[in-house]
């Protein structure tokens, strides 16, 4: 999912690396902070890779780098988010970054289909505990912290699910209906 942010990003114009590292950062949020030691190695991969060029800026003190995406970068990430992983669609905090930059799929088609697979997904049944393969309703929980999180999750998934499906509707009715 880093190498996806970075190119992400980057299509949205050459950054330093420490501006890149803010953004993504933002995205990924306090919970999961990236750090230097995961950040440059993932941009070193990707320049050998040829899917970004990193470019020395002239000035006085150490060397700053600015980088750039390549088309064939452009190419990736476009690839990536036409069709992502399953878990980057099963999991939030990957979706998260797929739908960060799903616009720039040319394709509204295929940018839906996206989204379907992830309410798809959001369809199944699915609990964090349970009892003897019968998912447990947050109602039946004693504990008052699993019955948190039961209900956290609960509520998400719904307005989740509701949004998918306006901005899924909207398209069946030609755009009539704004999500």
């Amino acid at each position: 999912m880093l190498e996806l942010a970075i190119l992400g990003f980057l299509s949205e114009g050459p950054l330093h690396g420490y501006e890149l590292k803010r953004r993504v950062t933002q995205l990924t949020g306090y919970a999961k902070p990236v750090s230097d030691g995961t950040l440059y190695p993932a941009i070193k991969r990707l320049d050998r890779s040829g899917l970004l060029e990193r470019r020395s800026e002239p000035g006085a003190g150490p060397a700053r780098y600015v980088l750039t995406i390549t088309d064939a970068g452009r190419d990736e990430l476009t690839a990536r988010l036409r069709d992502p992983q399953h878990n980057d669609v099963s999991d939030f905090s990957r979706f998260v970054v797929v739908l960060t930059f799903l616009s720039l799929v040319p394709s509204v088609e295929e940018q839906h289909a996206v989204l379907r697979r992830r309410l798809h997904f959001l369809e199944e049944p699915a609990s964090f505990f349970y009892d003897e393969d019968r998912a447990v309703k947050a109602e039946d929980v004693t504990d008052v912290y699993r019955r948190g999180l039961l209900l956290f999750a609960r509520k998400t998934s719904r307005a989740e699910r509701a949004w998918l499906r306006s901005v899924l509707d909207a398209a069946e009715d030609g755009g009539r209906s704004k999500p």
